[in-house]
């Protein structure tokens, strides 16, 4: 049985093990910051999946007013196929619903597999183009 939850700070290490073994993380992010950050900020949280005493899948979630944002889903290799990233996608869902959330996306870098995974669950490709600029 799966049962989701909101992370604590204690959780810190099990979900980066998860974001790195489904190659989430990149050079340029510090994933110990990014968790930190979405914990600490009233805006945003990251949901674990659990099965037993292991975190299997995680989702971080965040509302910025206009639209809610999923970043660095994933569920551990071996645990795949059963529905958990579903499980975190519509929990996700309903704690942005619950703050008034009117639309969520979700990005995805080019060439990851999971395309086809969102376009089975009924996510839409969007015609959008994502420019950046650090501020640090």
């Amino acid at each position: 049985m799966t049962r989701l939850r909101a992370a604590t700070e204690s959780d810190a290490g099990p979900v980066i093990a998860i974001w790195q073994a489904c190659d989430l993380t990149r050079p340029w992010n510090d994933p110990r910051a990014d968790f930190a950050r979405a914990l600490n900020h009233s805006a945003s949280t990251i949901i674990v999946a659990e099965q037993g005493p292991d975190i299997v899948g995680t989702a971080m979630t965040g509302f910025d007013g206009h639209r809610g944002w999923i970043y660095y889903l994933g569920v551990a290799p071996d645990r795949r196929g059963q529905g958990i990233a579903r499980q975190l996608l519509d929990h996700a869902c309903d704690w942005l619903k619950l703050r008034g959330c009117p639309k969520v996306e979700l990005m995805l870098r080019e060439g990851n597999p999971a395309a086809e995974l969102y376009k089975h669950l009924g996510w839409e490709l969007q015609p959008v183009r994502v420019f950046a600029r650090w501020l640090a």
